[in-house]
């Protein structure tokens, strides 16, 4: 029949070995689409090796300035003094900030030892309007001072209680760091005592006393305030003016 000699050449054509050995390199080279495939394949595979290479360099390991500014507290409580008088030298205009050079000389002066690294971190974050210029009063209330309450751990003593209701600050002024500054070390040489003092002033027991009893007691403890520095530690601490005063977060600013 006409209809079958087609198919049987074909299948004589399959089974002859040296016929499908002549034809199969032309076969295997008329199909395009292995070869579009094997291409994006490819790309694929250059794309997913290029993405972890991605990740790692976003994922490098950032320092922490808060890690950085607990190593060098001590030595910055030490000799803060003389670090807030060599910025104020530098500090022509009485603006709180200093060129970033300036605060590198005297961090070497006063041996922070502050690696490169962690120089970059602390001077970017203090940089707080971005014009390459270190805000050294925000830098010194932030090693010497504790005026934002940490995150205490389950098994670390509470020195001091935080209060029941959290308070709500008010400006922190350059005249209020001043202030803090200089009864600093008043402060920690007899917090202890004083803060029982409070306490007995405090009959309602509730972490508030009176404007007067509050200068009293600093009074007792040979630390008067003039007009202008209650001013100033009024203004922070007594936002909503209601004459009281928090002793304990007044406290807490001082104790590490």
């Amino acid at each position: 029949m006409p209809s079958s000699t087609p198919r049987a050449a074909s299948s004589a054509t399959s089974t002859n070995p040296a016929t499908r050995a002549t034809q199969e390199p032309r076969v295997s080279s008329q199909p395009e689409h292995p070869k579009t495939s094997s291409s994006l394949v490819g790309q694929k595979s250059i794309l997913a090796s290029s993405r972890p290479q991605t990740a790692t360099t976003c994922s490098a390991p950032i320092l922490d300035c808060e890690t950085i500014e607990n190593k060098i507290r001590k030595n910055t409580q030490h000799s803060w003094r003389g670090i807030l008088k060599a910025c104020q030298e530098k500090d022509v205009s009485k603006l709180g900030e200093i060129p970033v050079s300036a605060f590198l000389d005297i961090a070497e002066k006063f041996n922070l030892g502050l690696s490169e690294g962690e120089i970059s971190q602390i001077t970017t974050k203090y940089d707080l309007k971005k014009n390459g210029r270190f805000a050294y009063y925000d830098f010194l209330q932030s090693s010497v001072l504790l005026l934002k309450p940490r995150e205490s751990s389950p098994l670390q003593r509470v020195i001091i209680q935080k209060p029941q209701k959290p308070m709500s600050p008010g400006p922190q002024t350059t005249s209020f760091f001043s202030t803090m500054l200089r009864i600093q070390p008043q402060i920690l040489h007899c917090w202890r005592p004083m803060k029982r003092t409070f306490k007995s002033y405090d009959e309602s027991h509730t972490g508030l006393i009176h404007v007067a009893d509050f200068r009293q007691v600093l009074h007792e403890y040979r630390i008067d305030l003039t007009e202008e520095e209650l001013f100033n530690i009024l203004e922070y601490y007594d936002k909503a003016l209601s004459s009281k005063i928090s002793y304990n977060d007044f406290l807490r600013a001082f104790i590490q």
